[in-house]
């Protein structure tokens, strides 16, 4: 079974992205961490329902890594993206047969391990950095253990009200303290 775990926000510095969704959702997303194998760090916001929204950008401080980036982020395409401002770019989906998932979906993906503080996931990341299935399919993690990032977030009052993931243009409508805001 899967699940929508979190849906991600591209930007092109991690100020930029939070203070986009701070005067977009009135809420502000708070430190989540580096990603040293991706060169990259986030910001993440707590939604309902086990679901929280990530903010994500290069790390400036970080080396390059041997890798393409996850999330497009090494593409001009994503920087021509981003040069425009900050956008919903992707979403992530949570199981617990992420090899049995990846198989089904037979995306060209490796699974790789991660680990941040007291989290450990493993997810299916491309190999040349894209989108699976040209971003028509979500990334997929498994969690290991049950620590999961959104049990330690603050309470935001933000929930997701609307999704649509096979659209074109992904676009999320949330219920936040101040009424309903939709992010492109």
């Amino acid at each position: 079974m899967r699940q929508l775990d979190h849906l991600v926000v591209a930007a092109r510095s991690l100020e930029e992205g939070a203070a986009w969704i701070e005067s977009t959702l009135g809420v502000a997303p708070v430190a989540g961490g580096k990603h040293a194998l991706m060169g990259t760090h986030n910001r993440l916001l707590r939604l309902d329902a086990r679901r929280y929204l990530e903010v994500i950008a290069i790390d400036p401080d970080a080396p390059p890594p041997p890798r393409p980036r996850w999330f497009e982020l090494d593409t001009p395409a994503m920087h021509s993206r981003l040069a425009r401002g900050p956008a919903l770019v992707h979403w992530v989906e949570r199981t617990d047969d992420l090899e049995g998932q990846v198989r089904a979906d037979g995306d060209d993906v490796e699974i790789t391990a991660f680990s941040r503080g007291p989290y450990r996931w493993r997810m299916g990341v491309t190999r040349d950095g894209s989108f699976p299935g040209g971003g028509e399919r979500a990334t997929l993690i498994q969690w290991e253990g049950a620590l999961h990032p959104w049990t330690a977030l603050p309470e935001t009052g933000v929930s997701l009200l609307e999704f649509h993931p096979r659209e074109a243009d992904l676009k999320a409508t949330f219920v936040t303290p101040s009424g309903t805001r939709t992010i492109p």
